[in-house]
């Protein structure tokens, strides 16, 4: 059985197993066996629902309480000593405090359950980006997922050492009371307490918690970047590969961007893409005085409505080995899965979501709207070839973007880093349900961090600004927006594998190939430069895409300022 010398940690499990009371402990060690055991097991108690073994081999359904479906962030806390650190756009609590408040709901929370130990790593086990966690959990669901998301088991125990610098995460499934429901972070102990909640955002440790809001701590200390970014490289037909970082909020196609088919004339000639990344980056300066990305991540937590073989036939192809999927329908004719514009033949019967029996008659949605697949980026078609390279890949362009309807044009340029960090700090989209609240309020998420900065946001900016000192060869930074819509509502840019045309004029940017011309917001394109051939749009409409309203944006920068 897998164990650790390392005594700093043994005693930490030890405290929190004195607390929550659980009947036994279980090391992962990442083995195969294991993980199928664990798979086993989550079955025969309820937790998951094995799916059709011939058409989705290893893949399960998990439903999650009803009250628990998205990430809270009324109930997330950034607990650092001085309030001031932890910014106006965090929670905040004393620490002691909160230890105090967390402590009193750990106590007997796991009797009757197995406390998990979770040795996981962000990124390749041994990589120079690498960092590495534990996290101690009560649920199968959560080991199952940290499983497909990041590298688990004894290697990472062997790369842990006896070093103490490790993250140390602890979460509890609770009662799952949403008043008593809390996901905090500890950026000056390493420590993340996820408590009463089972929804993956707020409990697979790994991802927004370690991955953004701690390691964006860490970055600023130690002078590299945590960030909201897809990373995606693209070969043009001379076999070169060009990669770009990309911050969106949620459901502003970052996932389908990441993994972009090209359009078919472009295939034709030779251009592929790379999906390296579909959600995180961890950026550092490189020896040749560029920016280098890894994807600390191992599989994608995707957004199951909306996914389907027209708009992301990679992603939806992930799913199909090795997947977790949740808050889906079950379709009872064949055991599978199904979800709101999956295709356009719902199951005649499914039991949706809730577990209820739904028809497609039935008033409510068959799957949630956050509804997600935990998917091995093993599976994805268009894995890059240097997903696994330890020192990652160079970013040679930033691409920030929301969903505006008006306002911001398909693409330009900021004049410079300082010009570019500014265009991140302004972004806008509108809201979507991957965050709990309202949908369709314009809401403003600076370079799609804003949920997800571990610390102050204008110390943030300063870090995005003093990072610029460190790269002599800064990557561009350009803005895109491929929601421009016409008066009946519709989107006007068709979106999808022809965004690629706008990332061939960005990378023809960063490379010096192609001109631009100025306006009020930076550099534009001339129509004429973006290639259209074999496209739906005219040049004409791409004029009208790139155009600008003063009073638009004279408006929006009465917002900016207020924001």
């Amino acid at each position: 059985m897998v164990t650790s010398s390392n005594k700093y940690l043994n005693d930490w499990i030890d405290d929190i197993a004195a607390r929550a009371k659980p009947d036994k402990i279980v090391w992962i060690d990442g083995s195969e066996a294991q993980i199928n055991e664990l798979r086993e097991l989550a079955v025969s108690t309820g937790s998951m629902i094995r799916l059709n073994e011939e058409k989705l081999p290893n893949c399960f359904l998990h439903r999650t309480d009803p009250n628990d479906v998205a990430r809270v962030e009324g109930r997330t806390y950034i607990c650092c000593k001085n309030e001031e650190d932890a910014g106006p756009t965090n929670h905040w609590m004393e620490p002691a405090k909160m230890y105090e408040k967390l402590y009193g709901l750990l106590e007997g929370s796991m009797k009757g359950r197995t406390m998990y130990v979770i040795p996981y790593s962000m990124s390749v086990v041994g990589s120079p980006f690498a960092k590495y966690g534990i996290e101690l959990t009560d649920s199968t669901y959560v080991v199952l997922n940290m499983a497909i998301m990041t590298r688990v088991g004894e290697k990472v125990l062997e790369a842990i050492g006896d070093r103490t610098d490790f993250i140390r995460g602890v979460h509890t499934q609770g009662t799952l009371d949403p008043e008593e429901k809390y996901i905090v972070h500890f950026p000056e102990d390493n420590v993340i307490f996820s408590v009463n909640s089972n929804y993956g955002g707020n409990v697979l440790q790994g991802k927004k918690c370690f991955a953004l809001r701690m390691a964006s701590n860490q970055g600023r200390k130690e002078g590299w970047m945590a960030e909201h970014m897809l990373i995606l490289g693209v070969e043009n037909p001379k076999g070169e590969v060009r990669y770009v970082c990309g911050a969106f909020p949620s459901a502003c196609g970052k996932t389908n961007l990441a993994m972009l088919i090209p359009p078919e004339g472009y295939r034709k000639n030779g251009w592929k893409t790379w999906c390296v990344g579909d959600d995180i980056a961890w950026l550092r300066p490189g020896e040749d005085g560029r920016l280098w990305a890894v994807n600390p991540e191992n599989g994608f937590f995707g957004v199951a409505p909306g996914t389907s073989m027209k708009s992301n036939p990679n992603a939806l192809e992930s799913t199909r080995e090795g997947t977790i999927f949740t808050n889906v329908a079950l379709d009872t004719s064949d055991n599978t899965v199904w979800w709101e514009g999956m295709n356009k033949t719902p199951p005649a019967h499914a039991i949706d979501w809730l577990g209820r029996d739904w028809t497609p008659d039935s008033p409510d949605k068959a799957a949630h709207p956050n509804s997600r697949f935990t998917a091995p980026a093993r599976n994805c078609p268009c894995k890059s070839p240097e997903f696994e390279n330890p020192k990652g890949v160079p970013i040679s362009a930033i691409i920030f973007g929301g969903r505006r309807a008006k306002t911001a044009p398909l693409v330009y340029q900021s004049r410079d880093w300082k010009h570019g960090v500014f265009v991140g700090s302004i972004m806008a989209s509108e809201t979507t349900a991957a965050a709990t609240g309202q949908v369709g309020v314009v809401r403003r998420d600076p370079m799609a961090m804003l949920p997800f900065c571990g610390y102050h946001m204008a110390d943030y900016w300063q870090h995005w600004l003093d990072m610029e000192q460190k790269i002599a060869n800064p990557p561009k930074i350009f803005n895109v927006n491929w929601f421009r819509t016409d008066e009946e509502g519709n989107f006007i840019w068709p979106g999808f594998g022809d965004n690629l045309r706008v990332l061939e004029w960005i990378l023809a940017r960063c490379f010096d190939e192609i001109d631009a011309q100025e306006c009020a917001l930076g550099f534009i394109p001339k129509a004429s430069d973006i290639n259209l051939e074999g496209c739906d749009v005219d040049e004409k409409t791409v004029e009208g895409l790139l155009s600008v309203d003063r009073e638009l944006w004279k408006a929006e920068c009465e917002g900016i300022r207020e924001y």
